[in-house]
């Protein structure tokens, strides 16, 4: 049997050509064995019905044993032949014909230097592709960060709108006289706030006496 792997006529025909001729001679040797096995029944029959000393099945079973194994070794050496016809003239592909899928190669032939910097070249697009791709995700991430800066800066904004309103509503303009506008009214408010605790816990300690 060849051991080349034919790997070009196995794409073409959908099997491996040296699996259909194992194929074709295992069928061969079954049909060989089966014939044997007609062959001794018939011989058996006509011996039954011969007058006179006759030999056993056993002795027939082995004479049919010993024809099998000389007729075996006679297919042997034919169907190498026929496995030579077979492989190198029936189930062959020639070197000059290209399969229809395979076209393409005769349209853009490329030499193995050729292909090899065909490879780099890729190799060096998937590069430079994954590091676009790990810029890109950086900049997605800075840009999340940006937009937080930007919706705090929005509410620092809102907030110091609020304030020039309330400023405006006081008749004060400037920024700073505004900040100092609060901070006044922040103190008298902590004045307030602690005049009206002192009165609450008098009132407390008031209830308790009662």
């Amino acid at each position: 049997m060849s051991v080349s792997p034919m790997a070009y006529e196995a794409q073409f025909f959908g099997f491996s050509p040296q699996t259909c001729v194992l194929r074709v001679y295992i069928a061969f040797q079954d049909y060989l064995f089966d014939m044997m096995l007609v062959v001794e029944s018939v011989i058996l029959k006509k011996l039954e019905a011969a007058p006179g000393a006759r030999p056993s099945p056993l002795q027939i079973r082995k004479c049919t044993e010993k024809f099998f194994v000389f007729m075996k070794e006679h297919f042997d050496k034919l169907f190498a032949n026929l496995e030579k016809v077979l492989l190198q003239l029936v189930l062959n592909i020639p070197p000059n014909v290209l399969l229809p899928e395979d076209k393409v190669h005769e349209q853009y032939p490329y030499s193995k230097e050729q292909f090899q910097a065909l490879q780099d070249e890729v190799q060096q697009l998937q590069r430079q592709c994954r590091a676009e791709a790990s810029a890109g995700q950086a900049l997605r991430a800075e840009l999340e960060e940006q937009k937080v800066v930007q919706a705090e800066l929005e509410k620092i904004l809102q907030w110091f709108a609020g304030l020039e309103s309330i400023c405006r509503e006081h008749g004060t303009s400037n920024v700073k006289e505004s900040v100092t506008f609060l901070t006044q009214n922040s103190k008298k408010l902590q004045d307030v706030l602690k005049d009206v605790e002192k009165k609450s816990r008098r009132v407390k300690k008031h209830d308790q006496l009662l």
